[in-house]
């Protein structure tokens, strides 16, 4: 694994387009703060580019690197949650600004799986994270489902789990706002 996470690093960092698996669903990713990778996977995904993506983290230390401010209610719910959590985060900064809602808000979700946490930590930057699929199809649960129009489109295939048959669900998405207020999205 080890071998596979620095050729992905080398890919990231030249602002190529990955497949990986997350700790939810197969992904769609780059460095999330290079707005010309950004605009690749708009592309890739024929996807709106107003509809904001996710991000994926190694721990909750990044945080402040991204947010301004992290409502403390944050740190409760990514230690309590027991299946993954993706949190939307008013006021992002330092990301790409195609990548950023207009609110000014962003979803982060610190992966626990281990590939995309060693890889999220080696690259020492968040990856953004977007299902593997066309915007407006079904999500691929499992890799064998991704098409090949996706498959063909990125500059790298993660090879590892690509055998997994146990079908992931997407996060749930909670948004935080000033003053711990929660609105959920997706449980």
């Amino acid at each position: 694994m080890d071998e596979e996470i620095k050729k992905v690093v080398e890919i990231l960092k030249n602002g190529g387009i990955i497949l990986y698996p997350t700790d939810t669903v197969w992904g769609i990713g780059c460095d999330a703060t290079n707005a010309e990778a950004v605009k690749k996977i708009y592309e890739i995904k024929h996807r709106a580019d107003e509809k904001s993506m996710l991000v994926l983290v190694d721990s909750v230390d990044r945080l402040g690197a991204y947010v301004k401010d992290i409502p403390s209610l944050a740190y409760d719910l990514v230690e309590m949650s027991e299946k993954p959590l993706t949190i939307i985060y008013p006021e992002a900064r330092n990301l790409a600004e195609n990548l950023v809602a207009k609110d000014g808000s962003i979803g982060i979700r610190v992966t626990n799986e281990e590939f995309s946490k060693k890889l999220c930590y080696r690259f020492q930057k968040p990856i953004v994270s977007t299902s593997a699929n066309i915007s407006g199809e079904p999500t691929a649960a499992i890799f064998s489902e991704i098409s090949d129009e996706i498959k063909n489109a990125v500059d790298y295939i993660v090879k590892y789990r690509q055998n997994d048959k146990k079908k992931a669900s997407p996060s749930g998405i909670i948004k935080l706002g000033v003053g711990n207020v929660v609105e959920v999205i997706r449980k």
